[in-house]
């Protein structure tokens, strides 16, 4: 009669019950990451010293990374609320959609936004449709091809669609462009690039006009991805306040550690929220979903940020 269990080794048993005790913990938190955290939405509220002195204070709405498949009715949910906020002015840094069947699905959610002052950026994922991907690929130390932009197909999402519906109320299409925004007491002077992680990003030519002026006014960059290139061309241009998205604040978090990676040359401890690039205020949204091939989220809620800018000093 066999005795191996009988006669296995105490440190072996205890090997054997660790790799358990792992198993057990990788499985329940895959089914938190999946099915349960994914769909705890939140907004974040985050006060900003970046406005002139004597300027009043302005309510910054911002929105990233939804990813919207017309099915998600939760995700459709906050969205909704959000109105509720009453920002006086909205800024939306990028992949909104995961199908076109997403687009009126969204402008219809969001639509008393629409409504209101706001700034749109594009992410890849708001040209190209989600296709699977090996997940390793994000540890690399940059996980795009090269050769990226010469080797891009045509877009497989109806883009100009998402933008005139984004934009059929006021909001600015402010890839590669400068724009003004113009609010009681205060002047924003936005500058925005199109999608960094996918080469297309050019910034605008400097405008000249903003020199001199006598009015409160607030220049604010946006890009949806934070890419340190980018970061410091804003800088070098004058931005008193940078916004982006992309990283889906590293989507899963280790607590104690933060982010594991940020799918661009960003900083982990930088993936999310608001810290300083070069002395200027960044503000990086988790954002509100994921790839509907990569759908979870680990002590790491989805979100939206409510910024409130407030007077230097």
């Amino acid at each position: 009669m066999s005795g191996t269990s009988r006669n296995e080794s105490p440190a072996r048993r205890i090997i054997t019950a660790l790799g358990a005790v792992t198993l057990g913990v990788g499985a329940a938190a895959h089914v938190w990451a999946r099915h349960v955290e994914i769909h705890q939405y939140r907004l974040r509220e985050v006060s900003v010293p970046a406005l002139p002195v004597g300027a009043r204070p302005v309510r910054v709405l911002h929105l990233s990374d939804a990813h919207l498949l017309p099915d998600q009715h939760r995700k459709v949910a906050f969205l909704r609320r959000l109105a509720a906020t009453e920002p006086d002015v909205v800024v939306d840094t990028g992949d909104n959609i995961a199908s076109a069947a997403a687009i009126p699905v969204l402008a219809e959610a969001i639509e008393p936004l629409l409504h209101r002052p706001g700034v749109v950026v594009l992410g890849s994922n708001d040209l190209y449709a989600p296709s699977p991907k090996n997940p390793l690929r994000y540890f690399l130390p940059d996980p795009r091809p090269e050769g990226l932009l010469a080797d891009l197909p045509a877009p497989t999402l109806p883009t100009d669609r998402l933008l005139a519906r984004l934009c059929a109320h006021g909001w600015v299409d402010l890839n590669n462009r400068r724009a003004v925004t113009e609010l009681p007491g205060l002047r924003i002077r936005w500058v925005g690039v199109d999608d960094p992680h996918l080469e297309r990003d050019r910034m605008p030519t400097p405008d000249d006009a903003a020199v001199g002026s006598e009015r409160p006014e607030i220049r604010i960059g946006v890009a949806h991805a934070p890419y340190r290139a980018v970061l410091d061309a804003f800088v070098a241009d004058g931005a008193d306040l940078i916004l982006a998205g992309h990283t889906h604040g590293g989507q899963l978090r280790i607590p104690g550690i933060g982010a594991l990676v940020t799918n661009c040359d960003l900083p982990r401890r930088q993936a999310k929220g608001l810290s300083t690039w070069r002395g200027v205020p960044l503000h990086v949204s988790g954002g509100l979903g994921a790839s509907p091939y990569s759908n979870y989220r680990l002590a790491n809620p989805p979100e939206a940020t409510l910024l409130t800018l407030r007077p230097r000093g």
